[in-house]
């Protein structure tokens, strides 16, 4: 099928979809003239799918709005990850699909240190402690205290934009950064070294700290799995700011529970909310945030500027997208 174009911009009709994100207050402020609409669930979008040429959203895409929205050309992604949408579907319908990639690294990277620090640092039970007003005394046992980062090694899984950005905060840390991508020949970027994905396991066990920043792809899923988990240190800390699914969360789980690695500092989960009945929750050398690695201040505005340059691009009838997908 033909790519359908977009309509003039007198014409362009946009809905922004999000539970939480202003993108429409945002978009207002650049004073495009162009009509837009904002929707706060998944039946609002449904409900009005008739309407839009463009479908700006994230976690309340449904692919069956392929069918349902009659006029759309193209959607903006709000996210990085794009593993919700059909791509061979919207190739049949002729819709363009771009990601948000890019839009948030720094604040995923910068979220990623936070959780290497508070752990190192054992923030977390710091906080536990306030809330029960118990001042801990200090610890005889060296390896229950608190840790400092220079000279650690951090094992970045998924040496990308996020992952170089990591790599560049870690080594003002003093750390020994390792990472492995796709292609190690696009470069080490701010690692010490790089290494194919394929040599994963013969690395772990070298690592006190494990970031996983790679994105979710079939090759990924369950990359950290119960092997995976057995070659890390018992002393090793596993950070999680790429996809849940990247992770056997049981596996996970039981690897904390029974002391084969030390702690885990999560973003992202499986299942999501997580579950109240999850383990994870009571753990106490877990650190949990709710998926906002990451939101910032600066989110709304950054899409924005992605979703502007897309238009004119396919206003201009340029064949590539940034940040392109479909």
């Amino acid at each position: 099928m033909s790519i359908k174009r977009l309509p003039s911009r007198d014409e362009l009709v946009i809905c922004f979809a999000h539970v939480a994100y202003r993108m429409g207050d945002a978009f207002a402020r650049r004073q495009t003239g162009i009509q837009w609409y904002e929707v706060r669930s998944v039946d609002e979008l449904r409900a009005s799918a008739a309407r839009p040429h463009v479908i700006v959203a994230s976690g309340f895409w449904r692919n069956e709005l392929l069918d349902e929205a009659p006029n759309l050309c193209f959607v903006q992604s709000i996210s990085a990850g794009t593993d919700q949408y059909d791509k061979e579907r919207f190739r049949e319908k002729g819709v363009r699909l771009a990601s948000a990639k890019g839009v948030n690294a720094r604040a995923v990277a910068e979220h990623a240190m936070s959780l290497i620090l508070a752990l190192a640092r054992q923030l977390h039970t710091g906080r536990d402690n306030q809330k029960a007003k118990h001042w801990r005394g200090m610890i005889g046992d060296p390896a229950a205290r608190e840790d400092e980062l220079g000279g650690k090694t951090l094992l970045i899984v998924g040496l990308g934009t996020i992952g170089n950005r990591l790599a560049q905060l870690a080594k003002a840390f003093d750390m020994n950064v390792i990472a492995t991508r796709r292609n190690p020949s696009d470069g080490a970027g701010a690692a010490d070294r790089v290494y194919a994905h394929s040599e994963l396991h013969t690395l772990l066990p070298d690592a006190d700290i494990v970031a996983l920043t790679c994105p979710l792809t079939p090759e990924t899923e369950n990359l950290i799995d119960a092997k995976a988990l057995s070659l890390m240190k018992p002393s090793a800390h596993l950070i999680n700011v790429a996809r849940g699914k990247v992770v056997d969360e049981d596996a996970l789980i039981a690897a904390l529970s029974e002391g084969r690695i030390a702690a885990a500092g999560i973003d992202v989960t499986r299942e999501e909310p997580l579950p109240e009945s999850s383990p994870l929750w009571a753990m106490p050398n877990v650190l949990l945030t709710p998926h906002t690695a990451g939101e910032t201040r600066r989110y709304e505005d950054n899409v924005i500027d992605i979703l502007l340059e897309n238009l004119d691009r396919l206003w201009r009838g340029e064949g590539k997208l940034r940040n392109e997908v479909v």
